[in-house]
């Protein structure tokens, strides 16, 4: 090919010192001009053809190919190894040139293969992803280690043709910079450790819902990675945590709850101290209206009964008779409540219990779980649930207990004349 361009320069009569000049310009443009071209028709004829045929198949994992570029990063090797291959057709007679031009082939194809092989690998971590129910494997994290190892080679490599020598000599100057190496890689080496230790503890996974104070994250993982840990935090806030730490510190995982299938409601009803009283005749008849105190009533009613009875107390105006009082009522009340609430779990610890008394009244604490762990059902149910007592409380002649207001004080200032 050179023979055939020098021979059309002297046909122009172009000769001297000016012959290898052009020649080498004139190779030099037709060369780039061929692996310009073959990457043109590879990159917008060849790929369309593939991804019609593509798209057409049933498999989709063939659809994540392009989703992540593997092709198009294929095609960049097409240029740059006829670059390498053409070269010395084109530019047989300059010896330097040829060189520099082989050298930079080498260095795009060993930078081009290392970039196609790690978009194999993130074709990879997707399918495992979309296929696998173990979600405990560190495959994110080792993924990214291959993905730094792939790298490092062909960055060797490129060095390696850049300066002419062998890859092993590059490799013994690496070895005596070991200290420096561990201490740049520092990070990736604890992360690398820590995501094993996650993995094999079964500490935390993707999904998991984490808080982590210290650091700014109540959310759910998204990935767990060599360096860093995504977590989406509730308000749509992406976190990054870094990796080891979730091994060195403290740290609060949900799974528990979302796998139980019950999520705890704790939350107490303050009553006012001076609307506790004994239940008179007038409150039990109007309290017997309640389907949920019929057996608990009846049943206390014949405990009492057979009580009074073996102590001599039949007297109804005798002090010493046992007698129901309203807020022990209406706990019980509560209690039935949540055992037969559709949303509450019946499998887990239900129960009301009375808290010591304070200057905010008595408290009558609600320890129950809801069977619905999302978050906005969640807050649902526990409303609902509060939203009834706090309407009934009155029927058991109860009051609940609140600071007084503005316009409390106003109702028991006297009015001006």
């Amino acid at each position: 090919m050179s023979q055939y361009i020098q021979q059309w320069l002297q046909g122009l009569n172009v000769g001297g010192p000016y012959l290898d000049i052009f020649s080498a310009v004139i190779g030099s443009a037709l060369l780039l001009l061929i692996c310009w071209l073959s990457f043109y028709i590879g990159k917008n004829q060849v790929l369309k053809l593939v991804s019609k045929i593509i798209t057409r198949t049933r498999n989709k994992a063939d659809d994540l190919l392009f989703t992540h570029q593997v092709f198009d990063r294929i095609a960049w090797l097409i240029p740059s190894v006829l670059l390498m291959a053409l070269t010395s057709i084109f530019l047989p007679d300059h010896q330097q040139l040829q060189q520099i031009i082989i050298t930079v082939a080498k260095v795009a194809i060993s930078i081009q293969i290392a970039r196609s092989l790690s978009a194999l690998l993130n074709v990879t971590n997707q399918l495992f992803q979309q296929k696998s129910k173990e979600r405990y494997l560190p495959l994110n994290a080792t993924i990214q280690l291959l993905k730094l190892a792939i790298y490092l080679v062909a960055i060797i490599i490129a060095i390696s043709n850049l300066v002419d020598r062998s890859p092993l000599y590059i490799l013994s100057g690496l070895g005596a910079l070991t200290a420096v190496l561990l201490l740049v890689f520092q990070d990736t080496i604890k992360g690398l450790v820590a995501s094993i230790q996650i993995s094999a503890n079964k500490m935390v996974a993707p999904e998991d819902w984490i808080e982590m104070p210290q650091y700014g994250a109540d959310g759910a993982v998204q990935e767990i990675g060599l360096n860093t840990v995504k977590v989406k935090n509730w308000d749509n806030t992406v976190t990054t945590i870094p990796t080891y730490a979730l091994i060195s510190e403290s740290f609060k995982n949900w799974r528990g709850m979302s796998s139980s299938g019950g999520r705890r409601i704790k939350r107490s009803i303050s009553i006012d101290l001076a609307t506790i009283k004994f239940c008179d005749q007038a409150l039990l008849t109007k309290l017997q209206e309640l389907a949920l105190l019929k057996s608990y009533l009846q049943q206390k009613h014949q405990q009492l009964s057979e009580y009074h009875q073996q102590q001599g107390l039949v007297q109804e105006e005798n002090p010493n008779r046992r007698r129901l009082t309203n807020i022990g009522t209406f706990r019980a009340y509560i209690t039935e409540y949540l055992h037969q609430h559709p949303n509450v779990h019946p499998n887990m610890t239900c129960m009301v219990r009375q808290l010591k008394p304070s200057q905010y009244g008595v408290e009558l604490e609600l320890y129950f779980f809801s069977t619905d762990t999302n978050w906005v059902n969640y807050e649902g149910i526990q409303a609902d649930v509060f939203d009834h007592l706090f309407a009934i409380a009155p029927l058991f002649d109860l009051r609940i207990f609140q600071a007084p207001s503005g316009f409390d004080w106003q109702q028991i200032a006297p009015k001006s004349s």
